[in-house]
Parts: C-alpha cells; structure tokens; sequence
C-alpha cells in the first residue's frame, strides 16, 4: 500500500513535469525543437543565448519540470544506494523546494559576482549554457523516472544507467562551457577551481547533508 502510495504522488509530479515541457513545446515550438538537439549542435546556445532575459518563461518552465524530475529521481537515489526512505509528502516538498532554491541562488550568486566583477556579459552567457544542459537533464530524467516507476527492473539498473547518462550530459555542458571561456579561464584557473568548489559542489554536499540528517 506505501507503495502504490509513493508511486502515485510521483506519477502526479512526473505528469506536472510533462505538462509543464509541453506547455514550453506549445509556446515556443521551433525554440524546443532546436533546444533538444543541443547534443552535438551549437545552433541553440548561439542563437539564444542572445535574447536571453532575466526571467524566461521557456527556461522557466523546463525548470519547473527539472525540479519534479529531479527530486523524484534523487529520492530514489537515495532510497535505493544510500538508505531506505520512507515515503512522506511534507518532506518530499521540502526535498523539492531544497533542489528549486539550491539551484535559483546559485544562479543569484553568479549573477552578483557578474555584477561586482563587471563581467555581467560573461556570466550571462555562462548561466544560460549551465541552464539549457540543467534543463535538457530534467527532459532525461522524465524517462529515467519512468522507468523506475513503472517498468520491473532492478531499479539500481536504472539508476546506475541514468547517473551515467546524466553524468555525459553534464560533462559535454561543461566542456562546451570551457572551450567557450577558455580563454578567461587560463590566467584565471585558480579562481575558476574556487568557483567550483564554491558555488558546483558546495550546494549538491548540502542537500545530501539536508537529505541524511532527515534520514538520521
């Protein structure tokens, strides 16, 4: 019975997901199209990193679905390699509420230090490729959650499979992000390493802490 429970509130959350990237499809129609193929072509980030704004309704919605996507997928996650979570719906709001606001003030942070360092040109177009592969993995882990909701296989199968894949995902955004700055980046590396440690890793150990402390 918990478990047709858990499954059903997920499969609520998987379907605001869904709802909310065909809702960013229905607007924006040609924008989606060149946005899922942002794997092996630049056409996306160099077309619309251009008439990027502070608050994109399309970036926004694809955000919304990554937070569902992403906390559902980290619940199992956990559940599943670290320790058993039993399943309560205040603390799966408070879960997805921590990804949601781990990710909008590290962006809030960036953008401030754009704003003190003066490089708020840089930093914009460093946010909006962050942004787009964050998103395109909120479009993977629909699957991926499916999978693990749905169909009968070893669920650490498909968790190992889906870090995997979110793990190539990332790595292409962020080597397309290095040789794009490459050249800010050189003279600078020992910032660019404290900038990683601060505001990549610091946050994700957090909600890990946030998550094991709930767990104790």
């Amino acid at each position: 019975m918990r478990h047709f429970i858990t499954y059903e509130w997920f499969t609520v959350f998987t379907v605001l997901g869904i709802l909310a990237v065909t809702t960013a499809k229905y607007l924006n129609t040609l924008r989606f199209s060149d946005f899922v193929s942002v794997i092996g072509n630049s056409k996306y980030l160099k077309i619309y990193s251009k008439d990027q704004k502070f608050i994109d309704p399309f970036d926004g919605l694809l955000f919304l679905n990554f937070s569902f996507s992403g906390s559902i997928f980290i619940y199992f996650c956990y559940s599943n390699l670290i320790s058993p979570l039993e399943f309560e719906l205040i603390f799966f709001l408070k879960l997805l509420l921590a990804v949601s606001t781990i990710v909008v003030i590290k962006n809030l942070l960036e953008r401030l230090i754009g704003s003190l360092f003066e490089i708020d040109n840089l930093i914009d177009g460093y946010l909006f490729q962050k942004t787009t592969f964050l998103n395109y993995t909120g479009l993977f882990l629909i699957l991926a959650n499916l999978l693990l909701l749905y169909v009968n296989i070893n669920q650490k199968i498909i968790i190992m499979a889906s870090l995997a894949l979110v793990f190539l995902i990332n790595l292409i955004g962020f080597a397309t992000s290095f040789k794009n700055y490459q050249k800010t980046i050189n003279p600078n590396f020992f910032y660019f390493l404290l900038y990683l440690c601060a505001l990549e890793i610091a946050p994700y150990v957090l909600l890990y802490k946030v998550i094991s402390e709930y767990n104790v």
